[in-house]
Formats: structure tokens, sequence, C-alpha cells
């Protein structure tokens, strides 16, 4: 099965930010997702679930200190990715 990646709308401008300002952290970030689209909660950042999370919510590592977040929503076969940029209490 191959999930459908989706990005809430501030996402979108961290990415581009990411491809500009920090080439290893958006080719870091790109091998993530396409291995996300096969099998999204194993492989490579440590794929966790979020502690306080509703089981759907996931947390891989890109950098030391940031963390991609998304949402696994089986139903529907898509990843949602929530967050890219910062880590959980950097908010």
């Amino acid at each position: 099965m191959i999930y459908r990646i989706e990005f809430s709308k501030e996402v979108v401008s961290v990415v581009a930010k990411y491809k500009k300002s920090n080439p290893v952290s958006y080719k870091k970030l790109v091998k993530l997702l396409e291995e996300m689209m096969e099998h999204p909660r194993t492989g490579t950042g440590r794929p966790k679930p979020m502690k306080a999370g509703n089981s759907v919510t996931y947390s891989r590592r890109i950098t030391a200190h940031d963390r991609l977040i998304y949402d696994v929503l089986d139903e529907v076969v898509t990843v949602l990715v929530l967050s890219i940029e910062g880590h959980y209490a950097d908010k």
C-alpha cells in the first residue's frame, strides 16, 4: 500500500525555506517523505508515536533539533505532515 503525502499550510513554506537555505536537511526530508509513502511507522529517523498523541501522530528525527511530526490516516491511505521545524517544546 502506498500512502499519499499531504502537507499542512505552514509546512509548505518551511519546505521551501529548507530547499533554499538548508540543502542537507532538505535532502534528508525528501528521503524521509519518500520512505513514509511505503511504511510511515518504521524506518529512518527513529519514528515513534507521540506520547500525548492519539495513536495516529508520529515523530521522526530530521536533525538533532528538527522533527517531522505527522498523522498516519490509514482509512484514507494518507500521511498528513503537521510540522517539520523545531522540537516539541520549542513551539
